[in-house]
């Protein structure tokens, strides 16, 4: 394949589930009306980023897969045609939940699932009380457009997972996301922060000769405990090819379904002019499983 459009989906959510769910809907026929043959959901895109607080009443929101959601956005993927990625929060049995991408071919069927890996704990970001690490390891999704190496918000900050879906044949490098500011972050530091994360996915594409495709949601969340000012989640979702070039970016505030279109042949260019995969010294690199090298 040579040039493939994906369609990238930055929306904002409400409490209202069967909103969220119509929203994007709306957005994947969009999409599928404008040429897409892959669309890109955000993290969690169902409902709020539940994760701000700490409660177990939470845990009535997960579903298992297959499921109703499944159900619903099997049925999108096939009536549009489209392969389609998604992020859903995964009851694999009772006290045991994942934070989970569920990938659907365009016939319905689900390609594959990726559960998130690396799993944050921070003020506003409790998602070690809700997630337990993935554990089906960093394996490409073999669909009709290609192998996806799908990756989950906080993965994309470990060059590690990348590298390993690059490593397993991945076509691209695909992460849904939801993450934003506190409202009393100064400017400077929100643009440090915002920078950070676009450097680091672009520095995945340019690692290892791959379209890096984010995709993170947008607006105001609360925080239900009034412990902080809650969040604003920051957009930007983005496309870049596999030198880090920005393909297309979308602004902080607006809730948008784009097109973009990725020359797939490019990672084979790039990856003659820039040969990492063949000077990796693969004989000196076992410590890095280790922790830290003390």
């Amino acid at each position: 394949m040579d040039k493939l459009k994906v369609g990238i989906v930055q929306q904002s959510c409400s409490a209202n589930t069967a909103e969220n769910i119509q929203k994007s809907m709306d957005a994947i026929k969009k999409c599928a009306e404008n040429g897409a043959r892959l669309v890109v959901l955000q993290e969690l895109h169902t409902g709020l980023y539940f994760c701000q607080t700490e409660d177990t009443r939470m845990f009535d929101l997960a579903e298992p897969i297959p499921g109703p959601s499944t159900e619903k956005f099997a049925a999108a993927a096939k009536e549009n045609g489209v392969v389609l990625v998604t992020s859903l929060f995964e009851k694999r049995a009772p006290g045991l939940y994942h934070n989970t991408a569920v990938v659907f071919e365009k016939d319905g069927s689900i390609a594959g699932k990726y559960r998130k890996m690396h799993i944050p704990d921070d003020p506003a970001y409790y998602e070690k009380f809700y997630f337990t690490p993935g554990d089906l390891g960093f394996d490409p999704i073999q669909t009709s457009v290609g192998k996806l190496g799908v990756l989950v918000c906080w993965d994309q900050w470990y060059p590690e997972a990348a590298r390993l879906m690059a490593l397993a044949g991945a076509d691209l490098l695909i992460y849904p996301t939801a993450i934003g500011w506190e409202s009393t972050d100064e400017q400077a530091e929100k643009d440090r922060q915002i920078n950070a994360w676009m450097i680091s996915q672009r520095g995945h594409a340019v690692a290892n000769g791959l379209p890096v495709v984010s995709v993170n949601r947008t607006g105001f969340e609360a925080d239900p405990s009034g412990v902080t000012n809650g969040i604003t989640f920051w957009g930007n979702s983005f496309v870049a090819g596999p030198q880090g070039e920005i393909i297309q970016q979308l602004p902080a505030d607006k809730e948008l379904a784009e097109v973009v279109e990725i020359d797939m042949k490019r990672s084979e260019n790039v990856r003659r002019i820039w040969p990492f995969l063949r000077d990796r010294r693969i004989d000196a690199y076992n410590d890095i499983t280790k922790r830290f090298r003390d």
